[in-house]
């Protein structure tokens, strides 16, 4: 699943340079008239552009740039299903037999059970999920901090990657700032029930600085890594940083 990192863009410019410069795939439109599905060239200009957003992407975020969150009021009760299967067709863990696996540049890779799970701190948001199809929704999501598990078991926060494999065939990474940011958390609860089986018990990585893709349901291994490992949507074409 693991590919090797691909060539850093090699840019030349600071932070005021970066919001003046404006580029991103939406520079590309004069390609419209392009066969996207088979030109090589215009494939290549897109990776480049996609390379480039993830760089200006990367450059504007840090920890102290937090998604708006919202009054209880506003946290919808029957939050929207999405998934490219039915909701019948998702996984059903059991929480006795699950264990969640660590791997990679991480100390101590003991798998660590539900039961471990909800025994750490945990902590709600009220934040707004940002679907790449063009759909959002606020919710009411309750979990433990991704840092603070991250702590525990010693990972090596100066790794560059955070990857997760699903049970149900997902697969998504993040780079290490987006794991450490306050707001991205493992999510055992929506709406103050525990996580409902097609929502991606018995958690799912709430991430609400990132699109809605970039949050994977059914995590059932966790690792650390100077690798990209890309992801599902990502090694279709989608732009891998996605977040603000």
């Amino acid at each position: 699943m693991q590919v090797n990192e691909p060539p850093k863009p090699k840019f030349d410019i600071d932070r005021r340079k970066l919001l003046r410069s404006g580029l991103s795939l939406g520079a590309l439109t004069f390609l419209t008239g392009c066969d996207i599905s088979d030109n090589d060239t215009v494939q290549s200009m897109f990776a480049v552009v996609s390379q480039w957003n993830n760089f200006v992407q990367s450059e504007l975020f840090g920890a102290a740039r937090l998604a708006p969150e919202y009054p209880e009021s506003m946290a919808v009760k029957d939050f929207r299903y999405n998934a490219w299967y039915h909701a019948d067709q998702a996984p059903l863990l059991n929480a006795a037999d699950y264990k969640l696996e660590l791997s990679g540049l991480i100390d101590t890779k003991k798998p660590w059970s539900v039961s471990d799970l909800y025994a750490l701190p945990q902590k709600s948001q009220i934040t707004r999920h940002v679907c790449v199809e063009g759909w959002s929704m606020i919710g009411k999501w309750t979990g433990t901090p991704l840092s603070e598990l991250l702590k525990r078991v010693g990972a090596d926060t100066t790794a560059k990657y955070v990857g997760f494999v699903c049970a149900d065939g997902y697969y998504e990474s993040i780079d290490m700032a987006t794991a450490l940011h306050p707001q991205t958390i493992m999510a055992y609860q929506l709406s103050d029930q525990i996580l409902p089986a097609k929502y991606g018990f018995p958690f799912k990585i709430r991430i609400p600085t990132k699109l809605g893709f970039k949050n994977p349901k059914f995590v059932t291994a966790l690792y650390v890594t100077n690798r990209n490992p890309g992801g599902f949507w990502v090694d279709r074409g989608y732009n891998w940083f996605s977040g603000i």
